[in-house]
């Protein structure tokens, strides 16, 4: 086969391969299991590809000092200011579609169970800072969110975080209790939430 042949051969085959890989980084930005499977961030894995994990109380485990910047340059954001409260964290970008879409049901629930002693605090992943801004300024959305573009923030999380969106619930001792590795509804959001807000403390 002449060279110039074969080097053509060699363009198609890496822009097919390109081509795959974006596809797979796209359905990542999905839900469901294949979105799970689909792309392996930062070491991150979905255990068993399951996409919602609840920890019993009696296997909780305290996570790391999980903290990190404002994403609008206002100070550091850190859980342990939340002390006492169920803190629900959610990880996602601007250019993630089911992110998007779920930010209005992430506002009506954080709306609607603050009252019970419920923060929120978002982690922005692999994102450009300023499209960041604009989109949570636009958007008025309530609470903070970390700059987390290396995801050392997530690191500290010690949870599987496959994909984004992931939201995480930690109960008041800031312990996972419940974790959904793709996108959600407002009313299971709401219902996990308020079945972790309303357990009994822990006996000091």
């Amino acid at each position: 086969m002449p060279d110039c042949a074969r080097g053509r051969r060699r363009r198609v085959q890496a822009l097919v391969g390109a081509m795959l890989i974006g596809a797979t980084v796209l359905t990542a930005c999905g839900t469901g299991t294949d979105a799970v499977s689909a792309v392996r961030a930062n070491q991150f894995v979905s255990p068993d590809g399951k996409t919602v994990i609840d920890y019993a109380p009696a296997k909780r485990r305290a996570i790391g000092a999980v903290e990190g910047e404002d994403l609008f340059d206002r100070g550091t954001v850190r859980l342990a200011d939340y002390r006492g409260d169920v803190v629900v964290v959610n990880v996602w970008a601007s250019w993630c579609p089911p992110c998007r879409t779920e930010f209005q049901a992430l506002e009506n629930v954080y709306r609607d169970t603050r009252a019970r002693g419920v923060q929120f605090v978002g982690i922005n992943f692999r994102d450009s800072r300023s499209t960041a801004q604009d989109f949570t300024t636009d958007r008025k959305v309530p609470y903070r969110s970390i700059f987390d573009y290396g995801g050392a923030t997530l690191a500290a999380l010690g949870v599987p975080v496959g994909v984004v969106p992931t939201t995480l619930i930690l109960d008041r001792q800031h312990r996972p209790a419940k974790l959904f590795l793709r996108a959600i509804t407002e009313a299971e959001l709401r219902a996990a939430v308020l079945t972790v807000a309303e357990e009994k403390a822990a006996p000091k």
